[in-house]
């Protein structure tokens, strides 16, 4: 289904996204053959970051019929649909036994339940905001992402690639026991954060990712061991100290890059030390 449609979304001063036709294609092949016919098609999400800037579409190419918005558990772990909203994490009760809570609290604090309930994970991901929660959480689930086009690759070398004009399609989190926990500093409830920190032990090996640095999520794993002989006060400080040195920060109207490294310090530590508690 293709129309022509023009729609200005204006956010003050002169910027505006100017679209010029609609399409919403039935398959992801005819999506991607869509997104390509043209350098300035778009693909449409949830919409809420895409109206923010100030740019003229000539197609836009919206994903909601493509039958990607389902949460599945499979023999090999999770598989998530792009079209999956914030929302629909946050309250999935096999997801939140699976990470021990830790899946609901990297979406909890964005925005509110109204926002969540229309952004979709794949936008978040795709998008790889340098403040992206679920990025961060995602990260040190070892997930990977299959794309229309680039096929399926581990989120690390997905969030450092260029790609640009391709589909995601799925996120897949690996199955087994672990135990995660996440948490965020924010300068307010629902502003972005000035950091976002996860730690996930699976099979005795400890991953930490940190995020809205503020460029977007890195992943630091135990290399030197510190954490192998259990967690405790002592061993989440050393850890917490490792990943903060390893870590490169920067510096925004929310915090500067001393500002970050400290906090950093103190959420590493706070969420190593909450894996015990699970």
């Amino acid at each position: 289904m293709c129309y022509n449609e023009t729609e200005k979304s204006s956010q003050g001063g002169n910027a505006a996204l100017t679209i010029k036709n609609y399409a919403r294609p039935a398959t992801v092949e005819e999506a991607l053959g869509l997104l390509r016919a043209k350098k300035s098609n778009t693909a449409l999400g949830g919409m809420l970051w895409l109206k923010l800037q100030d740019k003229n579409v000539d197609t836009v190419v919206d994903l909601s019929g493509l039958g990607l918005d389902a949460i599945e558990e499979t023999e090999e772990g999770w598989r998530i649909g792009a079209m999956v909203t914030l929302r629909q994490l946050e309250t999935h009760e096999g997801l939140a036994a699976f990470t021990g809570g830790a899946m609901a609290e990297s979406v909890k604090h964005i925005v509110g339940v109204q926002f969540r309930n229309l952004a979709t994970i794949g936008g978040s991901v795709f998008g790889r905001f340098g403040f992206s929660d679920p990025l961060t959480l995602l990260l040190a689930l070892d997930a990977r992402v299959e794309l229309a086009e680039a096929g399926r690759m581990s989120l690390k070398d997905f969030a450092a690639s260029g790609i640009r004009k391709d589909i995601l399609t799925h996120i897949f989190i690996p199955g087994g026991k672990l135990e995660a926990a996440y948490l965020s500093q924010r300068n307010s409830a629902t502003d972005f954060p000035v950091l976002t920190c996860a730690v996930v032990r699976r099979e005795g090996k400890v991953a930490c990712a940190v995020g809205a640095r503020p460029a977007r999520a890195a992943r630091f794993d135990d290399e030197a061991g510190l954490l192998a002989g259990g967690v405790n006060e002592e061993s989440a400080a050393a850890f917490a100290e490792d990943v903060a040195r390893r870590a490169v920060f920067g510096s925004n109207t929310r915090g500067s890059a001393e500002y970050r490294r400290e906090v950093c310090r103190a959420l590493v530590r706070r969420v190593a030390l909450k894996l015990e508690e699970k």
